[in-house]
């Protein structure tokens, strides 16, 4: 299997995908690409290859892609049955799927207000935008209410109990914001957040991150170039 990712500094989509695999123990060839939206940059073009979607994350598997993380979820659920990637429960499936979908079309003032910046500390930017973007604050809330509700009702330290599963992926460009913006929840948020922080698989993406020393001006809204 073949992945094509995006910058690992600022590419969410990419690193849930990534995570995905990595944390599961699923063999892969990354195929790294600078992002550009360049319709003829290099980008565009290895995509166009694979892809008609010109996005990344895309998952090639014998010359079959799959682009779209939650479809690249569920196809590795499907093909590692034994890495058991969605809860076991069919309830907990159901919910898993509704925190995944829920993720995947919204909070986009989170999104747009509090990009993915790895190797960037901006709180005073988190401060600033919570106090201008009242559509942030309540994006914050709701991802915080659904973390305390699953990680009181499964015990922790993952959304669904002691398992790595899909929504943890999804959830963790999420993580990675909420340290760069210094963004507050709850205590139990808080802990949720700095154990995806310290998972192995997610200190090798912040790593291969911090060495990139690649400066992408469209994806850094409040910083100048160096």
């Amino acid at each position: 299997m073949q992945l094509y990712t995006g910058n690992k500094n600022y590419s969410s989509w990419s690193l849930r995908a990534w995570l995905l695999m990595t944390q599961a123990g699923i063999p892969f060839e990354e195929v790294k690409l600078r992002l550009d939206t360049d319709p003829s940059s290099v980008f565009k073009e290895r995509l166009a290859d694979v892809t008609p979607a010109g996005r990344v994350p895309v998952l090639v598997d014998d010359g079959f892609a799959v682009w779209d993380t939650l479809a690249i979820a569920e196809y590795l659920a499907e093909t590692f049955p034994a890495q058991r990637l969605w809860p076991e429960a069919t309830r907990d499936r159901a919910r898993a799927r509704s925190l995944c979908a829920e993720m995947h079309a919204g909070f986009g003032a989170l999104r747009s207000h509090c990009g993915m910046n790895i190797e960037a500390s901006l709180p005073e930017i988190g401060r600033r935008v919570l106090a201008e973007q009242p559509e942030v604050a309540s994006d914050l809330a709701r991802i915080d209410a659904m973390w305390s509700q699953q990680l009181a009702e499964h015990g922790g330290p993952f959304l669904f109990g002691e398992r790595f599963t899909i929504p943890d992926a999804f959830f963790a460009p999420v993580c990675s914001r909420i340290r760069t913006y210094a963004l507050p929840v709850s205590e139990p948020a808080r802990r949720h957040v700095e154990h995806i922080l310290s998972l192995p698989a997610m200190q090798a993406w912040t790593a291969e991150a911090l060495a990139e020393h690649d400066f992408i001006e469209y994806d850094e809204p409040y910083r100048q170039k160096p």
